[in-house]
């Protein structure tokens, strides 16, 4: 296959309840595919469109999703694909710390992800404990580490301090680690734990020079659309709230839901080329 399509998840392609951005008359709305359930309740959704547009890019492009999910997270997700129990050849989890190989975790990455961290980030037990100095109880419902690679707040967002947000970013970016705010939760990720890098080795071993595509809407995702050919980013999300556009990067009218609608035919009809987008369903 001469593409590689790498793509966030959450506010990328699927979305919660909270995230759809539903904006039209409800007898308008376009029909719903739950993609995850957890607990007996159905979390995250796709378009039907978007569903049957994934499946058809599946069998035509290495696709590969891009999450800060943990691993355990990311199997929740059931994606649409060319056939019954179809598994994502390669899978980047937690913001690239783990790469999945045919569902299963490469202990060579890992290894290889553990090297990279002792030797350009602070420990996570400093970070850890930073945050449990600096995140208020009274706004701060969760604190989290995940996969023993980095951490995250649950918060109120609406109640966090003026200031608080910035004196955090400017903390971990002296000691090696980034900031990212996505809806309600704050993650504090060392910047050697990238999903372009994961990326990168995703490309070694698939080979032959592929054409790279991918899409994002956090900061997390930044790295991701600059180590791609060409990028897109939906209307919302925290590259949107920033502004922030790079060469290559497509910025989408569209957001909520339909941007991941949109994203995945606009991935179908670079793959397809000029002479066979006119075949990608609108």
């Amino acid at each position: 296959m001469r593409h590689i399509v790498a793509s966030d998840l959450d506010r990328t392609l699927i979305y919660s309840n909270r995230a759809l951005a539903l904006d039209v008359p409800d007898r308008l709305a376009p029909r719903l595919l739950s993609v995850e359930v957890h607990d007996g309740k159905a979390l995250s959704f796709m378009t039907e469109q978007a569903a049957a547009l994934l499946a058809e890019l599946t069998a035509e492009a290495v696709f590969v999703p891009a999450t800060t999910r943990t691993r355990a997270q990311y199997e929740r997700v059931n994606l649409p694909g060319p056939t019954p129990g179809w598994v994502p050849p390669y899978a980047i989890c937690a913001n690239g710390g783990r790469l999945l190989v045919d569902g299963v975790p490469d202990r060579d990455w890992e290894a290889e992800m553990a090297a990279r961290l002792a030797a350009g980030a602070a420990p996570l037990a400093e970070v850890v404990e930073h945050l449990a100095l600096c995140a208020d109880p009274e706004w701060t419902h969760k604190r989290r580490v995940a996969d023993e690679l980095f951490a995250y707040l649950v918060v109120e967002r609406a109640e966090l301090p003026a200031g608080w947000l910035d004196e955090l970013t400017g903390w971990c970016a002296e000691r090696g680690w980034t900031v990212s705010l996505q809806g309600r939760k704050v993650y504090a990720v060392p910047a050697p734990l990238s999903k372009s890098a994961a990326l990168a080795e995703v490309v070694r071993r698939v080979g032959g020079s592929p054409t790279v595509l991918s899409a994002g809407d956090s900061l997390l995702d930044a790295d991701l659309l600059l180590a791609a050919d060409t990028g897109w980013r939906p209307g919302h999300g925290e590259l949107a709230d920033a502004g922030w556009t790079a060469p290559g990067v497509t910025v989408l009218d569209e957001v909520g839901v339909a941007a991941g609608e949109e994203i995945v035919r606009r991935f179908l009809a670079r793959v397809r080329g000029p002479r066979m987008a006119a075949a990608v369903p609108s």
